[in-house]
């Protein structure tokens, strides 16, 4: 089904309108102008009108809602298995047969049965990944058609797999590290609500039946702990909602733009964000340039492929600047996201004409930075996670232990 419909006008200045199959506008707008068709406004295509009458479309839905989908991994094992049989001379279709039979994931069988379909009505293996854009993303897609134009499919393919092995690496490697600290956090956690519930609640008794004079700090925590046992509801429905909203907010371009900006500058946690961010920028770029894509299309493509707004739109305004005429180098250093190690390895490349091998460099040397920022995370994070503990232990001995102290004081005094 066309992913676009589309108004415009021919060499002749006629009005034409369609539909057109594409990744993204920006393919549908350049194969239209390929076409010798000026695009006037391009927008995806709805639903057709049978489509929306089927009484059962709602019941597909439903059904594809929990259907089995496609894994990163199944996709990682799709382009080494594709690359290791065009290699070894086995057709295209043959291969894909092969593989729909020996795939263990439901979702994966249909996806490439609805490819060797797709490539059976004529349409070309980029067309049959576009067709399933919540499978391959645009940077994939772009590069298998850029193998399609060069003859070097299986050599793309297995730059594909190299690549997404690297961003499970990465996604590996932070959830790692983040084992620890979360374990943390959420044991301190629930000691909160343990002690607000149960154990400051069992001491306001004792305090109340000796009717003492208490301290500023234990009011607060009894204060606190009648608040949460007569509001927790409130709580955690506020504590829903507020993830809710969040969520929502993210989704728009504004929310998505700002909460990327800002993962940036989180302490300790910031600076691995943008070098691992960096690093796929630089490598995606690498392998594109090394693909023989041109520099204005390779840097479109590598924008949509950083998972960061922020860092994307920076991208994307060096890419306005190359197609003004700029070099690469000036517009890396408007950006303001290159250290200067990184804007001198540039320079070279770019004087050079070695860009794709410098930009590899620069991957490498961001990759070994995450690494080793990963490896040593939980250790800056104890610190943190030390003091956090002591204020807590603080508040508990200064706000419950000390008037009992001054309680058993003066019940010797009395006596």
């Amino acid at each position: 089904m066309p992913n676009f419909s589309y108004q415009g006008r021919d060499a002749t200045g006629q009005a034409v309108s369609g539909a057109a199959e594409a990744a993204s506008e920006f393919d549908a707008a350049r194969n239209l102008m390929a076409q010798g068709i000026t695009p006037l406004a391009i927008e995806p295509a709805s639903p057709s009108r049978a489509s929306r009458k089927n009484p059962d479309g709602g019941a597909g839905k439903l059904a594809g809602l929990f259907a089995e989908k496609p894994r990163h991994e199944d996709i990682l094992l799709f382009f080494r298995q594709i690359y290791s049989l065009l290699k070894a001379g086995v057709p295209i279709m043959r291969a894909l047969t092969g593989l729909q039979e020996s795939a263990a994931n439901k979702g994966m069988k249909a996806l490439l049965r609805d490819m060797r379909e797709s490539l059976d009505a004529g349409r070309e293996f980029s067309a049959a990944m576009a067709r399933h854009p919540k499978v391959f993303t645009s940077f994939a897609i772009n590069m298998t058609r850029v193998g399609e134009m060069t003859g070097r499919l299986e050599e793309i393919f297995l730059r594909l797999f190299h690549h997404m092995e690297f961003e499970r690496f990465i996604r590996e490697q932070v959830k790692s590290a983040l084992r620890y600290p979360s374990f943390v956090v959420l044991a301190m956690v629930i000691a909160i609500v343990v002690v607000n519930i149960f154990v400051i609640p069992a001491f306001e008794k004792v305090f109340d039946s000796f009717d003492a004079q208490l301290p500023a700090v234990t009011h607060m925590l009894l204060g606190f702990s009648n608040f949460m046992r007569a509001n927790w509801h409130y709580m955690l429905a506020g504590l829903v909602m507020v993830g809710f909203c969040f969520r929502a907010w993210i989704k728009t371009r504004k929310g998505r733009y700002d909460w990327d900006r800002f993962k940036l500058g989180i302490p300790i946690a910031g600076k691995i964000v943008t070098k691992a961010t960096l690093s796929r920028f630089a490598r995606s770029f690498a392998l594109a340039s090394r693909s023989g894509v041109p520099i204005i299309q390779a840097l479109s493509n590598v924008a949509q492929t950083v998972d960061n707004a922020y860092i994307s739109e920076k991208i994307e305004r060096m890419r306005d600047g190359v197609e003004r005429g700029e070099s690469v180098l000036r517009n890396a250093i408007v950006s303001g996201i290159f250290t200067p190690m990184v804007i001198q390895m540039i320079a070279v490349g770019e004087e050079t004409g070695s860009l794709d091998d410098m930009l590899q460099d620069v991957a490498d040397m961001y990759q070994r930075e995450v690494e080793y920022e990963l490896k040593t995370l939980s250790q800056q994070i104890e610190p943190i996670l030390i003091v956090f503990l002591g204020v807590l232990v603080l508040v508990l001995a200064l706000g419950i232990f000390l008037p009992m102290w001054d309680l058993g004081k003066a019940a010797k005094g009395g006596a």
